[in-house]
């Protein structure tokens, strides 16, 4: 089963690379139909670092930066969701652990 997983979503990532990369050559035969530079015309992704060396992609015209996903990571971390397997792994954890301390002790 994680084998066809891994297969769908590697068949899902090669199809949406397909598409930017078909966006890209699109965008760039417009540029040479109408002959001259519009700006309007942006392409489909860009890659762009800062002097601070902050890097900032922009993928379909939105932007997206690494000081954005810092952001992310950083409320994900403070909701701290409660997940019920993850306590009781845990307090499963220190429990055997506590267990085998005391024998180690004892011997």
């Amino acid at each position: 089963m994680v084998r066809f997983w891994l297969k769908c979503m590697g068949i899902v990532l090669v199809l949406f690379l397909g598409v930017l990369i078909g966006m890209q050559q699109a965008n760039d035969g417009m540029k040479k139909m109408k002959g001259y530079e519009d700006p309007a015309l942006n392409s489909a992704f860009t890659i762009n670092q800062s002097e601070q060396g902050e890097v900032e992609a922009d993928i379909l015209g939105q932007k997206v930066t690494s000081h954005d996903i810092e952001t992310k990571k950083e409320k994900l971390e403070e909701m701290k969701a409660y997940n019920f397997f993850s306590s009781l792994g845990k307090s499963l954890g220190e429990m055997v652990s506590g267990a085998f301390n005391a024998l180690f002790n004892m011997i």
